[in-house]
């Protein structure tokens, strides 16, 4: 089963085993909490990431909540991933490896805060009754109404799998694209310009 999810993997990202480059593939991959989830390789492969409304399997897990297949990833590392918000804890993304969705194995579950009213798919009564003794908590960025988290595993953490760079995008509309921090605007600025004048200096050579 294992060798068969490795192949899974290889044969939807286009990833030549054959011949490893000797680095680790990259994928992105965005779920929100209205069901939007995209899954997109290195090599510019894009794929849906299908969900289901279904019982959380995992430690306190509650019933009926929205459930991501992640395309049945490689020895996916389980565990909670706690989005702290001015130091209050009320989303929970949680990577569930043994958990079937939309036929394949292994999952991410998407606990959100119902602190605007349950108007998404993802709210739910409130986080897991219980939580993997492995979780990490990262900050949200931007505000209740459009808020979000890039989070990047390593080796060890929740939602990591080896052999890939994985960075998960976790937002809460539809759009895939949380609200970045001021210094991260002010960092693109920056390189905007930098490629402005860069282009102005080759011109006038």
């Amino acid at each position: 089963m294992r060798a068969l999810r490795w192949i899974g993997w290889a044969v939807l990202l286009g990833i030549a085993f054959v011949f490893p480059s000797g680095g680790a593939d990259a994928v992105s991959i965005t779920v929100d909490e209205n069901g939007h989830g995209t899954l997109i390789s290195d090599g510019g492969g894009v794929f849906s990431s299908p969900f289901t409304l279904q019982n959380d399997p995992g430690p306190g897990g509650l019933n009926n909540v929205l459930t991501y297949s992640l395309l049945s990833p490689p020895a996916l590392t389980a565990g909670d991933v706690q989005l702290s918000d001015a130091g209050a804890i009320l989303d929970v993304v949680r990577f569930n490896p043994q958990e079937v969705c939309s036929g394949g194995l292994g999952c991410l579950v998407f606990y959100s805060d119902n602190l605007d009213g349950f108007d998404a798919l993802g709210d739910t009564s409130g986080p897991p009754l219980a939580l993997y003794a492995n979780r990490v908590t990262i900050p949200e960025i931007g505000t209740e109404a459009n808020n979000g988290a890039i989070y990047t595993p390593t080796a060890g953490q929740p939602g990591f799998v080896p052999g890939f760079v994985v960075t998960y995008t976790l937002t809460s509309d539809g759009t895939g694209v949380p609200v970045p921090e001021p210094a991260s605007l002010a960092l693109l600025g920056t390189g905007l310009l930098g490629l402005g004048l860069f282009r102005r200096r080759r011109k006038t050579v």
